[in-house]
């Protein structure tokens, strides 16, 4: 991930008040600044994860059933 990319990340999540700054330091005459998750944004996260979960028990399920009943993607035969 670049820079810009992770920054404008960052921003964003903080725009959206699911993180904060947590504190700031210099580090070899860098600037450094640490995040945490707000309330608002660990509820998110949480809420996150568990449908990525509910999405991979699905698609375990699917495995689980052979390739039978795996649904087609089109496509020639």
């Amino acid at each position: 991930m670049r820079a810009g990319t992770l920054y404008a990340a960052l921003d964003r999540l903080q725009g959206e008040r699911l993180i904060e700054t947590d504190h700031e330091e210099v580090v070899d005459g860098r600037a450094r600044r640490y995040y945490r998750l707000t309330t608002e944004g660990a509820a998110r996260l949480c809420a996150e994860a568990e449908r990525l979960r509910r999405n991979a028990d699905t698609a375990v399920a699917r495995l689980r059933r052979g390739p039978a009943a795996r649904p087609s993607l089109g496509g020639a035969s």
